[in-house]
């Protein structure tokens, strides 16, 4: 965990040469987050009306077992729930990751576009701050160089999914 309290931090951007609601219809629609996300196989709204502020939406993930192969994390299918907490179409969808009591962990995702001449520019960001009840558990069966080289192995794995993602949509949206 750095000094100002953030255990993950990662970002990746690219241009893409649509409008930027044409993105951010893509990005939002949950079903389709397997086509693009190296964890995530899809979602669905749970709670509230979709893709609004307040709602709740249940995400499907996938973890292959050769991922950071000695973390001890969940491997195979696992869900998570998580409370949109920003979202203006056409700029930004934000969500936080809930704990086993639906409490808001400092785990938080974004998508944040911006026009770019006649296309826009996709960014998705992680960040992290206190560590969510499932990485607190993972934490306290590791010494202290463990939890260092966690933390640096899991951030780049991080990274690579996020660039790997954005570059997916790319395709995608591109493609139409």
């Amino acid at each position: 965990m750095t000094s100002n309290g953030t255990t993950f931090e990662v970002r990746a951007e690219i241009r893409i040469d649509a409008s930027p609601e044409a993105v951010y219809d893509t990005v939002t629609d949950l079903g389709r987050s397997g086509e693009w996300s190296p964890e995530c196989t899809g979602g669905e709204w749970v709670e509230g009306r979709p893709g609004r502020v307040g709602s709740i939406f249940r995400g499907d993930n996938l973890r292959k077992p050769e991922v950071v192969q000695w973390a001890p994390v969940i491997r195979g299918h696992w869900s998570t729930e998580a409370l949109v907490v920003e979202a203006v179409r056409p700029s930004v969808f934000r969500w936080v990751i809930l704990n086993s009591t639906r409490g808001q962990q400092e785990s938080t995702w974004s998508w944040e576009i911006r026009p770019d001449g006649d296309g826009c520019v996709l960014v998705h960001h992680y960040r992290l701050g206190r560590l969510t009840e499932g990485l607190a558990k993972i934490f306290a069966g590791l010494d202290e160089a463990g939890r260092e080289r966690f933390v640096k192995e899991w951030n780049a794995k991080l990274g690579e999914d996020v660039r790997a993602t954005v570059e997916r949509v790319k395709i995608i949206v591109e493609k139409g």
